[in-house]
């Protein structure tokens, strides 16, 4: 019998699928994004269990993900509610796990103690802050100000008058922020999948139930997810008859992370039969005027428009600073003084590649607003000047909804299942010994899968084969 001949059973896919989550959620409490008086030493026999467990979970995860999308494409796919569900069991575990995968959260938690504090965020980083919880940001983040808009610091706000600094209930707290944002995307997967002529369950198991939705929007508590939740309702809204509601909800979406601002594009595209100068002015006005009301209440200020230009990590990851830094590197062994010139022209260069490519998305899918969008968000995620993988759930988001069944759709989940395994689960940059307990993670879950599928073939087969 062979392999793609075995059925596949979707509560082995959900068991499977939790079983992942909980070796994340085990492992990350020795190797995950601990606060600092917790951190075990890389060194340590606990810490290395854990890059072994969470990457052990991690491929079980993929594992589980890759088989229900068998099941999604099959002669009986499951509904929309059930993979709701698949969502809910899944991330379960990871509810109370420390951080994974980045310390964004602590940064999160300091900003909201600034705003609370009246310390400008957009003049100072959270060294300005002091005390306990600003020790929690990474040492690169400490002096830069924030690129966030005023909503999300708002957000950020409100939680730590309510936490009081305390910084269990601060992670609580954010994470539960980030399942809210990850909530509005489950919900508006099916609709705008529908909208656009997708099937949705196959909207919800690309954009909602991928891992790097799980591992970095949920374990990770990124702020990505509020702003693509409100982003995704947002399009709904501006394609029906609350127009006006779709472009507040955009425009908040784009004060929590500017590259939502783009949405705003698509919002005119969908709405061009009502005249497109009309359209356009109606639009501009509408936001504007939801910029300067929630810029008023929040006392924040206009300061993240300048922020926009916070440097990137100098060992970033992103094909321009990457090409930048191999061409600094070349013009230095030459001898030459425009070495300290070649990342800022390769950062230029990617911008500029960024607007050909959204001139030529826009012009060639303009009657498929929300598809274009996606692809318009991959693109500024992958030419930006810093990109991390849960950036390219900005564009993977609105692709699962819109995109045509095809090559487009599995190259998407290529990427995804490549992408989850890109990051150590402290956060912090690759090393050496990490990765090498992290590859023994993995291959320890392969064999076990393999393991698994040889056993359902025998009892398949029957004693007589």
């Amino acid at each position: 019998m062979s392999a793609l001949s075995v059925p596949i059973d979707p509560h082995r896919c959900r068991v499977l699928g939790l079983a992942g989550t909980a070796c994340l959620a085990l492992g990350g409490e020795t190797a995950g994004a601990l606060p600092v008086r917790e951190s075990l030493s890389p060194e340590a026999a606990g810490a290395a269990l854990g890059v072994v467990g969470v990457y052990f979970g991690v491929v079980l995860l993929i594992a589980a993900w890759v088989l229900l999308g068998r099941v999604v494409r099959g002669p009986q796919p499951p509904t929309p509610r059930d993979l709701l569900l698949v969502l809910l069991v899944w991330a379960a575990p990871l509810l109370l796990a420390p951080p994974l995968f980045s310390r964004d959260v602590y940064s999160y938690l300091a900003q909201g103690a600034m705003v609370d504090s009246h310390i400008d965020v957009y003049a100072y980083g959270p060294a300005r802050l002091g005390g306990p919880l600003a020790h929690e940001v990474s040492p690169v983040w400490q002096r830069t100000a924030t690129p966030y808009g005023p909503v999300f610091l708002a957000v950020a706000s409100v939680l730590s008058g309510l936490t009081r600094g305390e910084l269990p209930a601060g992670l609580l707290g954010m994470r539960l922020v980030a399942l809210l944002g990850v909530a509005l995307m489950a919900a508006a997967l099916p609709r705008l999948a529908r909208q656009c002529g997708a099937d949705p369950v196959a909207a919800l198991w690309l954009g909602a139930l991928n891992p790097l939705v799980l591992l970095h929007l949920v374990a990770g508590a990124h702020n990505d997810a509020v702003m693509l939740g409100l982003l995704g309702v947002g399009l709904i809204a501006a394609r029906g008859r609350w127009h006006l509601l779709g472009v507040v909800l955009v425009t908040l979406a784009a004060l929590v992370k500017a590259p939502a601002a783009l949405g705003l594009v698509a919002v005119v595209v969908l709405r061009r039969q009502r005249g497109l100068v009309r359209t356009t002015a109606t639009t501009a006005a509408v936001a504007l005027a939801t910029t300067a009301a929630v810029t008023a209440v929040t006392g924040t200020g206009y300061g993240w428009i300048a922020a926009l230009k916070t440097p990137v990590s100098p060992h970033n990851w992103s094909p321009t600073s990457l090409l930048g830094r191999a061409t600094a590197n070349l013009l230095t062994r030459a001898g030459s003084g425009l070495a300290p010139y070649a990342i800022p022209a390769w950062h230029a260069a990617g911008l500029l590649a960024t607007a050909v490519a959204l001139l030529f998305i826009w012009r060639r899918l303009r009657p498929r607003p929300v598809y274009a969008l996606g692809l318009s968000l991959a693109v500024v995620a992958a030419f930006g000047p810093a990109i991390r993988p849960w950036y390219a759930l900005w564009g993977l988001f609105l692709i699962a909804a819109a995109a045509p069944a095809g090559p487009v759709r599995n190259r998407t989940a290529a990427v995804s299942a490549v992408l989850a395994l890109a990051v150590l689960p402290g956060g912090g940059p690759a090393d050496p010994a990490q990765v090498l307990l992290a590859v023994c993670g993995g291959t320890l879950a392969l064999i076990v899968l393999w393991q698994a599928h040889q056993a359902s073939l025998v009892r398949l087969s029957g004693p007589t084969s």
